[in-house]
């Protein structure tokens, strides 16, 4: 059911964006009178279509992408016959260069406005929870990536690259892990010293094997909800409780639980229990995996901030353009080697597993929606050959230097950009399988 659930979120998300990534292009296209011969969500083979005027509109049977085919123009379909005739005022090659750029860029335009929608909406509607940093009072917990950079278990974050923060989550922001020479400033035992994070610190992060293993807040914590049919639940364990020993060692923390149980799968435990005030003993079996079945309750303090609208489009958009950045950080970051393409790279089977996940929850799918939609757009507009970016690059230079480029140029171009792409994708689709099988 989690497969279902996850393709089911890609696919829709994916038929969203580019749906509207390629309504882009038909718009720009209409708007300078150009002839548009089809508009199709997904590749062929076709399952459905109708005709509407001069554009036949369609589903393919392939979710993962879609196009636009307007007359005059070299796209992927690679069709040249038309272009051995004289050109027709209709089409996109008889059109003056800066409507052909308009054209091109329609789709970008429309998922980066796709995008900061959909980010100022969620910030208007959930505001913006998190833990200040004061009130992690209790320090991190240290997994072993953390660990192996000098960071310990209890240790308090006081300052990221020599300056106060606000909220926890930004020891693990993007600014830091896709930063170069990152440093925390810890306190312990009442002594302050400097850890640098090594810059290809994030290769290891991306590897699926490490997921979790860098930094957590150490937090008190009870039952937040119970998994049913599950041994907590069977053993008769309650929202609310506060587990207090696991074998009778004493744990106050949920990470102090987790490495309390873990060791022990498919084998019974005593767990101490605070219900209310009175102390309970409760004996429960773990699963395989050495777990008993809940959701925990932190009980430290958060802190909501919300937002007008006014406030939320300021936020929002900040938000959006970040995934930008972010991007422009990471190919950064692999082009230097300090990142592995191969980890840093997903096709459709890593977007669904690492950022829809197995569970349909609307503000998450919305959430990466808008990321998508971002990411979408910057990665159309690299200067690739077959992409957008491509072709607005050779635009440009035509604006530029008022010489067009010969059509047998702009044939090969697509060539080149059309293998470039499919080499990319059967690359990071085999690379989501090889990371997920091994």
């Amino acid at each position: 059911m989690e497969v279902l659930i996850m393709a089911g979120q890609l696919i829709l998300g994916l038929s969203i964006l580019v749906g509207l990534h390629e309504l882009g292009h038909l718009l720009a296209a209409k708007a300078f009178g150009m002839r548009v011969e089809q508009y199709f969500i997904g590749f062929p083979p076709k399952i459905w279509s109708t005709k509407r005027g001069e554009t036949e509109y369609g589903v393919g049977a392939i979710p993962l992408g879609g196009f636009v085919k307007i007359s005059g123009m070299i796209d992927e379909s690679l069709d040249t016959e038309q272009m051995k005739a004289d050109p027709k005022p209709y089409e996109f090659r008889a059109k003056p260069a800066w409507q052909r750029l308009i054209v091109m860029l329609g789709g970008i335009i429309v998922n980066v406005i796709v995008g900061i929608m959909i980010f100022v909406f969620m910030t208007y509607k959930n505001g913006n929870t998190y833990i200040a940093a004061e009130d992690a009072k209790y320090g991190i917990v240290a997994g072993k990536l953390a660990q192996e950079i000098g960071l310990r278990t209890g240790d308090k974050i006081v300052k990221i690259n020599g300056k106060p923060y606000e909220r926890f989550n930004d020891i693990t922001s993007t600014d830091v892990l896709l930063g170069t020479n990152s440093y925390y400033t810890i306190e312990r035992n009442g002594q302050q010293e400097e850890i640098y994070i090594p810059n290809n610190l994030v290769d290891k992060l991306a590897d699926r094997k490490s997921a979790g293993e860098f930094i957590d807040i150490a937090q008190p914590f009870k039952v937040g909800e119970l998994v049913p049919d599950q041994p907590a639940a069977k053993a008769g364990l309650k929202v609310g409780d506060v587990i207090t020993s696991v074998n009778g060692k004493p744990i106050r923390f949920y990470h102090e639980f987790v490495e309390g149980v873990k060791p022990y799968p498919n084998k019974p435990l005593s767990l101490g229990i605070n219900r209310n005030g009175q102390s309970l003993t409760l004996n429960v079996t773990t699963t395989e995996t050495g777990t008993i079945g809940f959701y925990p309750k932190s009980l430290l303090k958060y802190t909501t901030q919300e937002y007008t609208f006014g406030e939320a489009l300021v936020v929002g958009t900040e938000r959006a353009f970040q995934v930008v950045f972010d991007n422009i950080k990471g190919f950064g970051k692999i082009f230097r080697g300090e990142v592995s393409a191969s980890k840093a790279l997903s096709g459709p089977i890593g977007i669904a597993q690492n950022l829809f996940g197995g569970i349909w929850v609307w503000d998450r799918f919305w959430t990466v929606t808008g990321l998508l939609s971002m990411a979408l757009a910057f990665m159309n507009a690299l200067p690739i050959p077959a992409l957008d970016g491509g072709h607005a690059t050779i635009l440009m230079y035509e604006i530029v230097s008022g010489r067009k480029p010969s059509d047998r140029f702009l044939e090969a171009a697509q060539r080149v950009g059309m293998v470039i792409l499919l080499g990319l994708m059967a690359f990071a689709i085999f690379n989501d399988v090889f990371k997920a099988v091994f």
